[in-house]
């Protein structure tokens, strides 16, 4: 399997304040969607939350995913992700929210936390993309 399947061509929506919407499955099948800040690292698409959040939990029981990123200058320019969890980690994740607030807010500290959170990084490993 290709390790780099976000064509280069839409690349650039990761550099801009693209919001993904993210969706995962609940515990009965159905599938649950969520807006989310999406980061790349080159091999896998970055999602950042906190423990025990319905994606949290959905993502940890089934790993299958699917984003649509659409791009804020032109509508009818997105990119579709569909792929599975390659690993969740707690290393990185609080920096790396930082990041995500910087990029989506303009502030250098994600101004949302709540007392005792734990952020995770979850990787998805892209498997299918569609792009237009």
């Amino acid at each position: 399997m290709d390790q780099t399947m976000i064509p280069d061509s839409h690349r650039d929506l990761f550099q801009k304040k693209a919001f993904a919407n993210l969706a995962t499955l609940m515990p009965g099948g159905q599938p649950q969607v969520t807006p989310v800040w999406v980061d790349y690292d080159g091999r896998y698409v970055l999602i950042n939350t906190a423990e025990g959040r319905q994606k949290d939990k959905n993502l940890m029981r089934d790993g299958r995913v699917a984003l649509a990123i659409m791009d804020p200058d032109n509508p009818y320019r997105y990119l579709e992700i569909r792929g599975r969890v390659a690993e969740r980690t707690r290393e990185g994740a609080d920096a790396h929210i930082d990041s995500m607030a910087k990029k989506y807010l303009g502030q250098d500290k994600y101004p949302y936390r709540a007392p005792g959170e734990v952020r995770v990084i979850f990787k998805v490993q892209p498997e299918h993309t569609s792009a237009i």
